[in-house]
């Protein structure tokens, strides 16, 4: 399903050289030592084919054949791969262009817009606008996965003539499953004429009626459909296919759920462990419901799940990321943090850090609500891709990932 053309302004020319015969291999550009690599993304050196002598009765041994998004991420500096795995926040308050120079210089995957937009479609369509305009050379050729938080109620980031009022997910359960999914459909269809390709919702938790709204993050703002993890299930799907039929790609949060906490992560590093939910608990069935659905992405959370995973957050944890969602749960998608450039849940941990635990976990894309953040963590993401094998070819698969969501999101192609 081709997602996002709205966006894909300024992305022309994606990604032409990408060789389609099976059996070469691509050789890999050389890693930047600087944000501006060098090397020429999208495209690839193949060598000849070898072939057995003529006298051999043996069989060749065939070449896997790569895929499209293989074959891009094979073109691209380790300084590109690193940049595709970081998504950074655009504030109402700032300019148009104050991003400019740190997407083209770190290469970045992606840009949220945050701080409330409430004054209509046209300003945050000449924003995407441009925003899809820097994409080139200095961004791999890829288009920009650009985001909003638009779930309704107290969180809609994007509102003003446009945009319908959206309802808090308590409310959008009113009419059923059928009617949501027909309004998430509305609801993209006006998120994608603004130029937004993703939407940071629907919202997968449960919140238990003992805990309500003393529940800060989710129940305090009636962001949870329910308090059943089966009603949930249904008005998650009915969301994220209405999301898909609309071209605006959906995002499940917040892994594995934050509705038996009662501190908020983004404000709070306190109440912020879950000591009840573990690996094959009913609170997961919206997240599985929403993978099943076609969800785009899932965004894990800052919570402690000391039944899992104890004393580390859920977005450093390989035990979570890797053995639960992308393992029990048979994810293979793009896996996104929950803000985690101002969130005080993981304040205490180095920014570039929080880049490298993820990765190392088993993400892919790090949001960052603080621009200030992007250096440090496309650094450490080198550094370490300079230092360690291993978590150079955890660059590489998440990169992938994140490629091949682009190309499904018409942002990237081979030919």
């Amino acid at each position: 399903m081709r997602l996002g053309a709205a966006v894909a302004v300024g992305a022309v020319a994606l990604l032409a050289a990408c060789s389609s015969t099976p059996g070469p291999t691509a050789s890999t550009s050389p890693a930047g030592s600087s944000p501006a690599g060098t090397s020429t993304p999208g495209t690839s050196t193949v060598s000849p084919t070898s072939t057995a002598p003529a006298t051999s009765t043996a069989t060749p041994t065939p070449t896997p054949t790569q895929s499209c998004a293989q074959r891009i991420v094979a073109g691209m500096s380790a300084t590109e791969r690193a940049g595709q795995l970081l998504m950074v926040g655009l504030d109402a308050n700032a300019a148009r262009t104050s991003l400019d120079a740190l997407v083209q210089a770190r290469h970045l995957g992606g840009v949220i817009l945050l701080g409330g937009w409430h004054s209509g479609s046209a300003r945050v369509e000449a924003t995407t606008r441009h925003l899809a305009s820097l994409a080139g050379p200095s961004t791999a050729n890829l288009g920009l996965l650009l985001a909003a938080d638009q779930e309704g109620g107290a969180v809609q980031q994007l509102q003003g003539e446009g945009f319908s009022t959206i309802p808090s997910a308590l409310d959008q359960t009113a009419d059923g499953a059928s009617a949501l999914r027909s309004d998430a459909a509305r609801w993209a269809r006006q998120l994608a004429a603004a130029g937004i390709n993703v939407n940071l919702a629907p919202v997968a938790d449960t919140v238990p009626d003992s805990v309500g709204r003393d529940n800060k993050p989710i129940g305090f703002y009636g962001r949870e459909y329910s308090n059943d993890p089966s009603t949930n299930s249904r008005m998650v799907t009915a969301f994220v296919k209405g999301m898909r039929a609309g071209d605006v790609a959906a995002t499940v949060k917040h892994f594995p759920g934050l509705g038996r906490i009662t501190g908020n992560t983004d404000v709070t590093a306190t109440g912020i462990t879950d000591r009840t939910t573990t690996t094959d608990d009913a609170y997961l069935e919206p997240f599985e419901s929403g993978i099943r659905a076609g969800a785009d992405l899932v965004m894990v959370g800052s919570a402690i799940y000391s039944r899992i995973d104890p004393g580390t957050n859920a977005v450093f944890s390989r035990p979570i990321v890797t053995d639960l969602l992308r393992g029990r749960l048979g994810y293979d998608g793009v896996v996104i943090t929950d803000d985690v450039g101002k969130a005080k849940a993981v304040a205490a941990v180095p920014a570039g850090e929080r880049a490298t635990r993820f990765v190392a976990a088993g993400g892919d894309i790090v949001l960052t609500a603080s621009p200030s953040t992007v250096g440090p963590m496309h650094r450490a993401l080198k550094a370490a891709i300079a230092a360690d094998p291993g978590f150079a070819a955890k660059v590489q698969a998440a990169a992938t990932r994140v490629v091949d969501l682009k190309i499904r999101m018409g942002l990237a192609r081979c030919s």
